[in-house]
């Protein structure tokens, strides 16, 4: 809510009581997100990159005179540990205190990482193909890749040290050369990951649920649009997330267009495609 704070203060500030739409890729999406749901009179339509959108969380429903349920065991970071070959949720890994250190200080320098990071997640590495994932269990997220789900005795930059891109592959890398990344690099190298990898560390604490859950049932009712990379492992990694979002989530969502050639910086590998899906949605859905 904070983030929908944020937002809503930025259009005042500028002078403006609406917005023709808002925007948003991965964290973002989910911000841009809830930004309609709060302010459906402010934040007129919804593109979403990345990352579905499946609702506010649900509120136990009929526990009257139940007993409180037991939590799962084991729970899911159990059984990605106990598989034969041991594995982590990124998302988790993010979360803890080493993690900023790791990657800031990492081995092959804050530049070469962040190379091997973006091209491990993009369409430009052939080994990303995927699929749905029947259910939230320990055997189906580990088909995913190490980038999101990682070797237990891995971190990140070990993890992607393994793809990094040849320099062939680098120069042919037009969706961002190495130019713009080193402008990433050298913010990163001046601040460290902390900023970032604190959204992880709220989202798995689970400290603000009870907050969202006063929105528990709620839809985005404002023409929506979702945008995201066939070659986007990110799509998936939430079983059934796109499906909620279209059924369910977002009432007037227009399209779901995954769009070839990209993974998951749609953004910037499809450049072009995606500024003619947000301009026809805009046109298309003007009222």
């Amino acid at each position: 809510m904070n983030a929908v704070r944020d937002a809503l203060g930025l259009v005042a500030a500028l002078g403006y009581h609406e917005t023709a739409a808002v925007v948003g890729h991965d964290f973002g999406a989910g911000v841009a997100a809830w930004c309609v749901l709060v302010r459906p009179d402010v934040f007129r339509r919804l593109a979403l990159m990345s990352a579905p959108f499946e609702g506010p969380p649900s509120l136990p429903f009929a526990t009257d005179g139940k007993a409180p349920q037991v939590p799962e065991s084991p729970t899911i970071h159990e059984g990605l540990a106990a598989l034969p070959r041991p594995r982590k949720h990124y998302q988790w890994w993010y979360s803890t205190r080493p993690a900023n250190a790791a990657m800031w200080y990492c081995k092959q320098g804050v530049h070469d990482f962040l190379r091997a990071y973006y091209h491990h997640k993009s369409a430009d590495w052939k080994d990303n193909k995927p699929h749905k994932l029947t259910g939230w269990t320990a055997t189906e997220l580990a088909k995913m890749p190490t980038y999101y789900v990682m070797d237990l005795a891995e971190d990140m930059p070990t993890a992607v040290a393994k793809e990094m891109p040849s320099p062939a592959e680098i120069a042919a890398c037009h969706w961002l050369p190495d130019d713009e990344l080193a402008v990433y690099a050298g913010e990163y190298r001046r601040n460290g990951f902390q900023g970032g990898l604190n959204w992880y560390r709220s989202r798995t604490s689970g400290m603000f649920e009870a907050e969202l859950q006063l929105y528990s049932g709620k839809t985005i009712d404002v023409p929506s649009i979702f945008i995201s990379g066939s070659s986007d492992w990110g799509v998936y990694q939430r079983p059934g997330a796109v499906e909620r979002m279209n059924g369910t989530a977002c009432t007037r969502m227009t399209g779901v267009h995954l769009l070839d050639g990209a993974g998951h910086w749609v953004q910037q590998e499809q450049a072009e495609k995606v500024t003619e899906l947000l301009l026809g949605f805009l046109r298309s859905t003007n009222p």
